[in-house]
């Protein structure tokens, strides 16, 4: 399979998808002006991740010391040792007992891991498709992982990031503890519970009785436990993410959680106090909304000179889905609600069959789709795999 072009023509996630959809074995060669990074595939898996221009933060070396799992005196036995024995530095480590091989595994998916969600920030590159074999380590490897599931993880990040950053918006943020949290599900009895779901607070607004607390409980997992028992005095952002190893959006994400629900409150650097609400005065505010009507009426202005020169007669209405909507973020927007009713009508079939169907035509001949909601609002079906009776992936088509 010939593949390669510019990532303005062919974007990272439609080369993920294809090469996974067609489960090919080769090598994914990415560059930029600044990276180079080869992803090795095997059957459509990604069995590697590799950055030839890597900083020095970002080799396993570091990011161990980093993350204080050895000493930079035990890197520095270690990288002698490697350069005496020509072996791997995570063969050394491990013969020297410096690291578990569990560990040295999870530290290496975790690079390879962030090395491929950085793909989906690219705006420009160049890339080609090596089909070759592919030799992968099975012990100092990562394990395979789905294409599918990079793509839809990567998604989900470039979605949540820009809120995640609204408050998480600088690496020199320190956290403050302001109360403790609570115990895990398996540290509270059933008299616990049982008091929690009689007399909890019920959220304001909400459509059903579930306490607050409870549903605040629930957005508090493992991610948010451990960036909470990192989070001490002057440790900075920077820090908990090396210290934590979940990864940079995994750690902003459980931070901004702890932040919301008030465990934590975030200290910016130099003493300056965070201001959780605008302190702005009468006048502030005044200007603020004059600025904002200035602001309004400039944007009206501006369309209606546009529309004052657009022939009304030469638009009309498409007739189909994949014309009606050629630009491609509103197609992603509508593709998102598409997609969940996708979802509840193969969870309908589930209920009915006892499994889910094994194309998203069976959908159709049972009525709960129609033939266009298949597609809507793209040209091409949704890309649709049962990977288990009741599992299955689901994303949008190539673009």
């Amino acid at each position: 399979m010939a593949l390669e072009g510019t990532l303005k023509d062919f974007g990272i996630a439609d080369i993920l998808q294809l090469i996974g959809q067609q489960q090919k074995t080769g090598i994914l060669h990415l560059t930029t002006k600044e990276q180079e990074v080869s992803i090795g595939f095997q059957d459509g898996n990604i069995v590697k991740a590799e950055s030839s221009t890597r900083n020095k933060k970002e080799l396993i070396g570091e990011m161990l010391v980093r993350a204080e799992i050895i000493t930079p005196s035990q890197l520095e036995t270690a990288l002698d040792a490697q350069r005496r024995s020509l072996k791997r530095l995570g063969d050394v480590l491990v013969s020297l007992k410096m690291i578990t091989p569990d560990r040295f595994k999870q530290m290496v998916h975790l690079q390879a891991t962030e090395t491929l969600y950085k793909l989906f920030t690219w705006k420009s590159g160049k890339y080609e498709f090596e089909q070759v074999p592919v030799d992968v380590d099975k012990d100092s490897g990562i394990a395979p992982i789905r294409a599918e599931s990079v793509l839809m993880e990567g998604f989900r990040m470039v979605d949540e990031w820009p809120v995640i950053k609204r408050v998480i918006n600088r690496y020199d943020l320190s956290f403050e503890k302001t109360r403790e949290l609570p115990l895990p599900a398996g540290g509270r009895d059933a008299f616990d519970a049982a008091l929690d779901s009689a007399f909890g607070d019920a959220a304001p607004g909400g459509d059903d009785d579930e306490p607050s607390g409870a549903r605040e409980f629930k957005s508090i997992g493992e991610s948010e436990r451990r960036v909470y028992t990192l989070a001490t005095p002057g440790r900075d952002l920077r820090k908990l993410v090396d210290l934590a190893c979940l990864g940079e959006f995994e750690t902003c994400k459980a931070l901004l959680n702890l932040v919301n629900n008030g465990y934590l409150r975030a200290v910016p650097p130099a003493g300056r106090a965070l201001e959780i609400g605008p302190t702005i005065g009468v006048l502030e505010k005044v200007m603020g909304a004059a600025g904002r009507v200035v602001v309004t009426m400039l944007v009206l202005g501006v369309l209606l000179f546009v529309l004052s020169r657009v022939d009304l007669d030469q638009l009309s209405v498409a007739t189909s889905p994949s014309q009606s909507y050629a630009d491609p973020a509103a197609q992603r927007f509508i593709a998102r609600a598409q997609m969940s009713r996708i979802q509840a009508a193969i969870q309908v079939y589930e209920l009915e069959k006892g499994e889910a169907p094994a194309k998203l035509d069976a959908l159709v001949d049972v009525g709960l789709l129609g033939r266009e909601d298949l597609r809507y609002p793209w040209r091409d079906a949704y890309y649709y795999r049962r990977v288990a009776p009741r599992e299955f992936i689901l994303l949008p088509p190539l673009r």
